[in-house]
């Protein structure tokens, strides 16, 4: 017996998608079809003409007509079972044992709300310079990535926590959103481990490596003024020339960088003084 005919599960896939019209993609995601195995909610941000449907029980899906990422995680949030919940996108590659690992984890360590696990490339290499299995704190939040994020519904419903609108791909800030939620999380008193194993595989060239573009500078220095205050300039003057350092900007561009990155702080004091946001 499957999970398509369970009504009782422990772990549920959160995974956000756009413009689909056939759960064919879940294919590439799970090797031999063995996403039937597994519980979905799928948000898929799509057109009417463009409808995304499922006849399985343990598939759901949502069609929303809502834009950005943040947006996508957040219905999934508001519409989820659990009670176990894992982050997930449609571009990545799950190890075949992904969910053992999960739910082994969340078993072994009791205590722990949320648990973030490894990654690794299209080559076999690890994603981040990971370290051994710990408790997180906000330094360490930095090597998280959203699709190794699994967490207790229930506790992060208890928080009233979700990802905020402002940050992540498509909204105005397209960065840190699983940053700024795992602190979020850490700010509620929710405990956070981090367990050394892998669950699953992503293309290098991600969103988040591209470093020294515009994109990601004016919504760097956006997050270092939210975290920083007055500090954030001094945060993005540093990012900047190491960005410089690993080739990722040529000094001839470094005034125009900067002059972008002022802008994204410029752009977040403006919500924050709309009272749209809170540092």
């Amino acid at each position: 017996m499957n999970n398509a005919t369970k009504t009782n599960f422990k772990l549920e896939i959160l995974l956000s998608t756009m413009n689909r019209n056939s759960l064919d993609f879940l294919a590439k995601l799970f090797p031999n079809n063995s996403y039937f195995n597994y519980n979905f909610l799928i948000i898929n941000q799509t057109k009417k003409d463009c409808l995304l449907t499922s006849k399985y029980k343990n598939i759901r899906v949502i069609n929303s007509f809502t834009k950005g990422l943040t947006n996508s995680r957040n219905l999934a949030l508001e519409n989820a079972k659990g009670p176990v919940c894992l982050i997930a996108d449609d571009d990545v590659i799950y190890n075949s044992n992904f969910e053992a690992v999960i739910l082994k984890s969340f078993k072994e360590n009791a205590i722990a709300n949320i648990i973030t696990f490894k990654m690794k490339d299209l080559e076999g290499k690890d994603f981040k310079n990971y370290t051994a299995s710990t408790w997180h704190s906000v330094l360490s939040l930095k090597q998280v990535n959203s699709v190794v994020i699994a967490f207790k519904l229930k506790d992060v419903r208890a928080k009233n926590i979700i990802f905020n609108p402002y940050f992540g791909l498509g909204s105005t800030f397209e960065t840190a959103d699983e940053y700024i939620f795992l602190r979020d999380c850490l700010k509620a008193d929710l405990k956070l481990w981090f367990q050394s194993d892998y669950i699953l595989s992503h293309d290098i060239n991600s969103s988040g490596k591209l470093e020294g573009s515009d994109r990601l500078i004016f919504a760097r220095a956006a997050l270092f003024y939210k975290y920083s205050g007055i500090l954030g300039y001094l945060r993005l003057f540093k990012y900047l020339f190491v960005i410089l350092n690993h080739d990722s900007i040529k000094f001839s561009q470094l005034f125009a960088k900067c002059k972008t990155g002022l802008q994204g702080i410029s752009a977040y004091k403006k919500i924050v003084q709309a009272g749209q946001e809170t540092r």
